[in-house]
């Protein structure tokens, strides 16, 4: 067995653009942000593909993207959030438990707000976790934080979630 072939930038785009434009939804609540982040992420891959070393790809890409996410944070310098249409809430009948609902990328509006709440590093890991599916490991890799704080950082960011999400009866 070879190295693992470096796929074109076609490849990552048709592979991975739908996850990308999640992450970057579940970050900023804003369908543009999001769009402007793909096509951000895919500028950079295309450059930066000469340069990958095989290894983990999925390490690498996310770093890229996590960077682009950030960057266009600070050029904008204001926290993204975008106000929820009334019109859009979902009702829940029985409420599944939120990490069953995290577990599914259609996450209501109730969520999406919440997760907007938490702070940016517990929203990020936990966002790489349950909607982009990543390991401890590769969330580790883009993060470039050890494994044991993306573990204590999805712990208590699910926490945060439930107590955002347990409404007062």
């Amino acid at each position: 067995m070879g190295p693992e072939p470096v796929p074109t930038w076609e490849d990552v785009a048709r592979r991975y653009g739908r996850q990308i434009y999640n992450f970057a939804y579940r970050l900023t609540g804003n369908p543009d942000d999001a769009a402007d982040l793909v096509q951000e992420v895919l500028l950079r891959v295309r450059k930066g593909l000469d340069r990958y070393v095989p290894g983990s790809f999925e390490g690498w890409l996310w770093r890229i993207t996590r960077n682009a996410f950030l960057d266009g944070v600070r050029k904008k310098q204001r926290r993204p959030t975008s106000p929820l249409p009334e019109d859009d809430r979902t009702t829940l009948g029985a409420s599944p438990s939120p990490d069953e609902v995290l577990a599914g990328v259609r996450l209501s509006e109730d969520i999406q707000s919440a997760l907007l709440k938490l702070p940016y590093d517990f929203r990020e890991c936990v966002v790489m976790c349950d909607v982009v599916g990543l390991t401890y490991e590769e969330i580790a890799e883009a993060a470039e934080v050890p494994v044991g704080t993306v573990r204590s950082r999805i712990h208590r960011g699910r926490k945060m979630l439930r107590e955002l999400l347990t409404w007062p009866v």
